[in-house]
């Protein structure tokens, strides 16, 4: 495993981290807290120490879990999110009063004195020019509840924006099908000593190369459920991907590279790039943990290997997904 150093916060963590968003129990399935435990032994085993989770994650139970797990590992790093337990999403459950509230049930949550980094969990766009939402998170960081905040973004004009404010991080959807942030966002990023958490760094499961056209999903997985945003933003699901056209792209990208685990090298492009600190890949067992942590000691891309990937994002996902996120 290699590590990090993520952006102002100071913080040495592990390049592949782990998100915990189905941690114990798969998209839709109930939560099983042998399984979330056991899930995020093995990745301290492997090497990680750092976890993703947010409040609304497994109904706060993943919290809860990456609360006691932190307790007892006191060298390992956490980010919970914030702001999107509550339905519908809108401006107001980002302003001070209920980012104050947030915080605290966070905090009782996890069982923790202060919140190593909070990040507000993709909030509309308005909030980006509300910088009332901003400074309640400097005066909860001087109250000492959050020792460092950031956001976690759709879009690339959410996070350029975002460094206006005093933030430490950014999470972004960053993968194979989603190359627009390294354009200009990450070259702002450094500039600023803002950490990158690349998120949905797999495409939903697409690029592990596993998926056909036939493969179905449980009914209440998101990615039966909001294909087309029915729940949330679109992005979130397959990186607003068209199913069958990623499919087909995935299988591209694993003949043309030349291998067998697709899912280890699309983790391992993205920490080709120097400004992301972090790739978060989720996992709902042990058993799926080596497959992500792999990655960080896998060989860097040749010239023509990142050739290839832009070949094939231009050809299948350029449009229109460069031009909504």
């Amino acid at each position: 495993m290699n590590y990090r150093t993520l952006g102002k916060t100071g913080f040495n963590i592990s390049d592949v981290s782990l998100g915990t968003w189905q941690l114990g129990g798969k998209w839709g399935a109930p939560f099983d807290i042998k399984d979330a435990d056991a899930t995020l032994e093995e990745a301290y085993e492997q090497g990680v120490n750092f976890f993703d989770t947010a409040d609304g994650y497994q109904d706060g139970n993943s919290e809860k879990a990456v609360g006691a797990f932190v307790k007892s590992h006191p060298d390992v790093h956490f980010t919970t999110k914030i702001g999107r337990k509550e339905m519908p999403l809108s401006a107001e459950h980002f302003n001070a009063e209920h980012l104050t509230r947030y915080v605290d049930e966070s905090l009782q949550n996890m069982g923790v004195e202060a919140l190593d980094l909070v990040l507000l969990h993709c909030p509309p766009m308005p909030v980006y020019y509300l910088p009332e939402t901003f400074f309640a998170m400097d005066k909860l960081k001087k109250a000492g509840k959050i020792k460092n905040y950031g956001v976690s973004v759709e879009r690339v004009e959410e996070a350029i924006k975002a460094m206006d404010y005093d933030i430490s991080a950014v999470e972004i959807i960053f993968n194979m099908f989603r190359l627009r942030p390294a354009r200009l966002f990450f070259k702002l990023a450094k500039q600023n000593n803002v950490g990158i958490l690349a998120r949905v760094p797999l495409a939903s499961g697409l690029l592990t190369g596993k998926y056909t056209a036939d493969t179905k999903f449980g009914k209440d997985d998101h990615r039966t459920t909001n294909r087309h945003g029915e729940l949330f933003d679109k992005g979130e699901t397959f990186s607003g991907v068209d199913y069958l056209t990623g499919v087909k792209a995935a299988q591209e990208l694993k003949e043309r590279l030349k291998t067998d685990n697709l899912a280890a090298m699309a983790l391992r492009y993205i920490l080709m790039y120097d400004a992301v600190t972090a790739v978060i890949p989720g996992a709902s067992s042990p058993e799926q943990i080596e497959r992500n942590t792999v990655a960080s000691d896998l060989p860097a891309f040749k010239p023509e290997q990142m050739d290839i990937v832009q070949d094939v994002y231009n050809k299948y996902i350029k449009n229109p997904v460069d031009y909504l996120w």
